[in-house]
């Protein structure tokens, strides 16, 4: 390498072709090289360059890719990253791209080993001739969890006042288990409101065809030239850079498509403006044009009655 100028030059080269998939995996592992073989002995600018570029590989992984290949390629190059910076907040979030990236790979190892284990024994993923295994069964609805709690707790005090013998031990532990389900997911299945005298119900989460029909734009060198160099994704922190895809809010604010989506699942408003999405609760629903209605009202009342007061100044 001839100079700093062309080390960055590289690096940006590099970071465009991290946007191709097919060109990925390889981008990482020539980046990790430089990275090992420069770093060291360049000049703050530079160092600043690898930083950046490695930060855009951990945004990526994030919002693009899950491939088990990719990921560990990302925590090849994170950790080697880590090992080789001083700034500490540098290396904090360096750390923090190391967790994710290890909790990424667990996981898909796990889902693989439990397929495997679902479709088990020796034939090839059949329960029995001619029936295909089916997934892991997913977790109990609410109004399931809480119909199961109160026949565990009838059956536990059942138990209690006419003692439990040995023989009963298999029906007590079921009642126990879904006792501990239930607290298990005590959030999900028990309203917020018994800390909340507001009467305010608990923002359910975006309409999912709501959310699918939100358009998704993908960044030019002119919509980065007007949104500014600084630009970066509200909800991940990362800079946007040409070919990013971003999905529009009705309220014009724009995010990552992968960051969206659970922010809306859990939050359901524009981080920004926390401008709010329609729902599928019908409830919820018709208590906020109870609400708008209300608020309409009161505006009135107000208004009517500082109309008063001047009337009589």
């Amino acid at each position: 390498m001839a100079g700093d100028g062309d080390l960055k030059q590289k690096l940006q080269e590099l970071q465009k072709r991290l946007g191709k998939k097919h060109l990925f995996e390889e981008s990482v592992c020539e980046i990790r090289s430089l990275l090992l073989q420069y770093y060291s002995s360049v000049s703050p600018s530079i160092q600043q360059s690898f930083y950046s570029v490695v930060c855009r590989v951990s945004t990526i992984l994030k919002t693009r890719y899950t491939s088990p290949g990719f990921w560990t390629a990302g925590l090849k190059l994170f950790e080697d990253a880590e090992r080789l910076v001083s700034n500490p907040a540098e290396k904090k979030h360096l750390q923090s791209c190391i967790t994710q990236a290890k909790d990424q790979l667990f996981e898909a190892e796990n889902s693989s080993e439990d397929l495997q284990s679902s479709r088990g024994g020796t034939n090839g993923g059949y329960l029995f001739e001619g029936h295909l295994t089916v997934d892991p069964e997913p977790p109990q609805p609410n109004w399931m969890l809480q119909s199961n709690l109160l026949t565990a707790a009838a059956t536990l005090l059942h138990g209690e006042s006419s003692g439990l013998h040995a023989e009963d031990g298999n029906t007590r532990e079921h009642a126990v288990s879904a006792l501990q389900e239930l607290f298990n997911r005590l959030d999900d299945i028990v309203p917020e409101i018994l800390d909340d005298d507001s009467g305010v119900p608990r923002v359910p989460p975006a309409s999912k065809e709501v959310v699918a029909k939100l358009p998704v734009t993908c960044i030019t060198e002119e919509i980065l030239v007007k949104l500014g160099k600084d630009a970066v994704c509200s909800i991940c922190q990362e800079n946007l850079i040409v070919d990013d895809k971003m999905q529009e809010l009705p309220c014009k604010h724009m995010f990552h498509p992968p960051c969206l989506k659970p922010w809306l699942d859990q939050h359901n408003s524009c981080p920004i403006c926390r401008h709010e999405l329609k729902t599928d609760d019908h409830a919820y629903e018709s208590w906020k044009e109870r609400e708008k209605e209300a608020e309409e009202e009161r505006k009135g009342a107000a208004n009517a009655v500082r109309g008063g007061e001047y009337m009589y100044v």
